[in-house]
């Protein structure tokens, strides 16, 4: 075990797995000249080279393109957004090719391609740099979507989306970056779909992931200390397969549930989360499920009007305290 950045557990999954395979390569805008808006690929071309580590022109339709044509042919991209607000300038080539393509060839070739999304609110972003998008790619089969709330995380689920046959969204909130944790040594690999129980606990069930899990976590920690609510944490890790199993077994024996993410509330995945749950495991609940999400405006510029669009620590435990204890 390190104790290493978020940033650095990417740059090393990326090191690890480009240095297995010969056929994974990067490419995007500011890549090769600048390591990355966020610093996450500081290095690669010195060691890789500029035909694997691509700067790109400022097009996101010929750069997503351009991994598809590429993944077909038998290389493994991947492919950085700057931003994840940018995605809908390329979504014919995700929701179109790289979801589409390998279920129209009948399976009969892959597409290995990684789509690197930094996502979420930091530092006063304002409306088009902050948005949380991940509900979007719940709803178009043919993906997978990864969302890690960790340093550990972040490697293991990277090198698994690298290897992965299918297309994979690498949602990595900018807030994490530099948040340090302890990160294995060596090979490490997070599973694609499946959720891990980071606290336990007996009276509610709160289901997060990425950013807005540690402030569950913090929430957890004030629920325990001022009001006796031992409250079990999940985080999801992957939106899409979405291990649905691990939620039913906690809200069975805590019989609550509470789902926070930081994406506007109104269509969010906590709404997937909160039908699954009622459509299966109804009688197991003693008070209704409660979400908790941000409010449905643009994010703000204002710092003091972003805090209050965006969920926050003390959200979640007037969430929890809300399911008629």
């Amino acid at each position: 075990m390190r104790n290493i950045t978020f940033s650095q557990a990417t740059l090393e999954a990326m090191q690890e797995e480009m240095r297995r395979d010969e056929r994974v390569f990067i490419m995007g805008e500011d890549i090769a000249s600048q390591g990355g808006i966020f610093g996450q690929f500081k290095g690669l071309p010195a060691e890789f080279g500029l035909d694997r580590v691509r700067d790109t022109p400022i097009s996101e339709t010929a750069i997503v393109g351009a991994g598809v044509g590429s993944a077909l042919a038998g290389a493994v991209p991947v492919v950085d957004m700057h931003f994840a607000d940018f995605i809908g300038v390329a979504m014919d080539e995700v929701l179109n090719q790289m979801a589409k393509i390998r279920y129209m060839f009948g399976g009969q070739g892959t597409l290995p391609l990684v789509l690197r999304a930094p996502d979420g609110v930091t530092q006063s972003a304002a409306a088009q740099h902050s948005q949380s998008l991940e509900a979007w790619f719940l709803h178009i089969p043919g993906l997978k979507v990864v969302i890690p709330s960790n340093p550990a995380d972040a490697k293991g689920l990277l090198k698994a989306a690298i290897r992965d046959p299918n297309p994979v969204i690498y949602f990595e909130h900018k807030q994490l970056f530099s948040q340090k944790g302890e990160v294995p040594d060596g090979d490490h690999l997070t599973p694609i779909g499946k959720a891990a129980i980071v606290r336990e606990g007996n009276d509610v069930t709160i289901v997060s992931y990425s950013a807005m899990l540690g402030k569950c976590l913090e929430a957890a920690e004030q629920l325990s200390s001022l009001h006796g609510i031992e409250a079990e944490v999940i985080d999801l890790r992957t939106i899409v397969p979405m291990d649905m199993e691990t939620i039913y077994q906690s809200v069975k024996r805590t019989h609550k549930l509470v789902i926070a993410h930081e994406a506007v509330k109104t269509g969010g995945v906590g709404g997937e989360i909160a039908a699954a749950v009622s459509e299966n495991i109804l009688e197991y609940l003693d008070a209704p499920i409660i979400r908790v999400g941000a409010a449905f405006t643009p994010v703000p510029f204002s710092p003091a009007l972003e805090k209050h669009v965006i969920p926050q620590v003390e959200t979640v435990v007037s969430a929890v305290l809300k399911a008629r204890w």
